[in-house]
């Protein structure tokens, strides 16, 4: 049995509240569960102490049999020094989107432009002086 540690959403409408639960895998998101290890409530601050509440002993039982966290269960585990931080490379989150790059190369080229303008005025009355 394929055992998951994860997020299992309760609350009303706008108003999330999440139980941390140890559930197969094979089950629905907020079907049926094995064991609740502890909750987290997204509208507390993110300083507050109720925001993330887990059983710690319990989730280190789960995931010596094998249970895998979900990535935002892995996080909150890691916040609370369960498990050592892993690494995480995402190296296209920093580059604009398509978009935004040909905004970026159209004022590029305007920024060029104005600056060539700038030049060529500033040199013809010169010109224009040496010739009289």
């Amino acid at each position: 049995m394929a055992m998951k540690i994860r997020l299992a959403r309760g609350g009303s409408k706008k108003r999330p509240f999440y139980r941390i639960v140890a559930a197969d895998s094979r089950m629905p998101r907020d079907g049926r569960f094995i064991e609740k290890l502890g909750t987290y409530s997204p509208l507390f601050p993110k300083d507050s102490e109720d925001r993330v509440k887990i059983d710690i002993e319990r989730v280190q039982h789960w995931l010596d049999h094998g249970a895998q966290p979900t990535e935002r269960v892995q996080r909150m585990l890691e916040a609370a020094g369960v498990r050592e931080k892993a690494e995480r490379n995402n190296p296209n989150k920093g580059t604009p989107g398509k978009k935004a790059q040909e905004r970026a190369q159209q004022k590029a080229d305007k920024a060029t432009a104005a600056a060539e303008a700038a030049n060529a005025p500033a040199e013809a009355p010169a010109e224009d002086a040496a010739a009289e």
